[in-house]
């Protein structure tokens, strides 16, 4: 049985954290998705250029870059903020970041541009025939897209969203840099402590293996959920 010199329970916490961060920030970039790509998709200029904005930065720089912006950029446009208000209105202001919540807040942001592509095409996807005829018989917006268009646009999504998901769950190594103790920090520290770097990181890259594993048999079972009764082209 693998020794991990006393840092298995840290080791397990460090788990925990890396998974709840991947599920909160999987639910944020799957609201920005949703969102992005109804503004990209509207007949609004300025929401369709606000979201094609959005989309162009944040894919265009690396993820690590975001990660350091948003934690130590954003600590001090506060700390400069907290200066003016209390120098103008003797206001006294602080916020310290959390690097758990600016972890969810960046790969959420970071996901949440890639869904919006990744549901934007699911949307186009759609048969535009199925949406008229809805509108013929009478369906209301709210209806039509709740019966007609969500449905198909999802099964279309999956796909995407399994891989961005599959990214993502990697991409939460990240937070070590900003200070979390997420599994990758509990596996650095141990390392250098006993200089024994392979000893801690097989065991990290043995859990991330496993949870991709399992998400991709999870991600699998929801297409063939979603694609029942639709005949599959060969």
């Amino acid at each position: 049985m693998l020794d991990l010199k006393g840092y298995g329970p840290e080791l397990l916490s460090g788990a925990f954290v890396t998974m709840e961060l991947a599920f909160l920030s999987l639910a944020v970039s799957l609201i920005l998705g949703l969102v992005g790509a109804s503004a990209k998709l509207s007949n609004n200029r300025p929401l369709r250029a606000i979201a094609t904005t959005y989309t162009t930065c944040i894919r265009g720089v690396p993820d690590i870059v975001m990660m350091m912006l948003f934690y130590y950029g954003g600590q001090l446009a506060v700390n400069s903020l907290s200066d003016v208000l209390w120098e103008a209105y003797e206001i006294d202001f602080f916020f310290q970041f959390d690097p758990f919540i600016s972890g969810v807040v960046t790969i959420g942001l970071i996901f949440g541009a890639y869904m919006t592509e990744t549901f934007r095409g699911a949307f186009l996807a759609v048969d535009t025939g199925q949406i008229e005829a809805a509108r013929a018989y009478g369906f209301s917006r709210w209806h039509t897209f709740r019966r007609i268009i969500f449905p198909q646009m999802l099964r279309h999504a999956l796909p995407g969203i399994g891989n961005n998901w599959q990214v993502l769950l990697k991409t939460t190594a990240l937070v070590s840099i900003i200070g979390l103790t997420d599994m990758v920090r509990v596996a650095e520290e141990a390392a250098k402590a006993e200089r024994m770097p392979f000893h801690f990181f097989i065991p990290v890259a043995f859990v991330y293996l496993s949870l991709t594993a399992v998400s991709e048999l999870f991600i699998k079972w929801l297409d063939i959920r979603a694609n029942v009764g639709v005949v599959q082209r060969s």
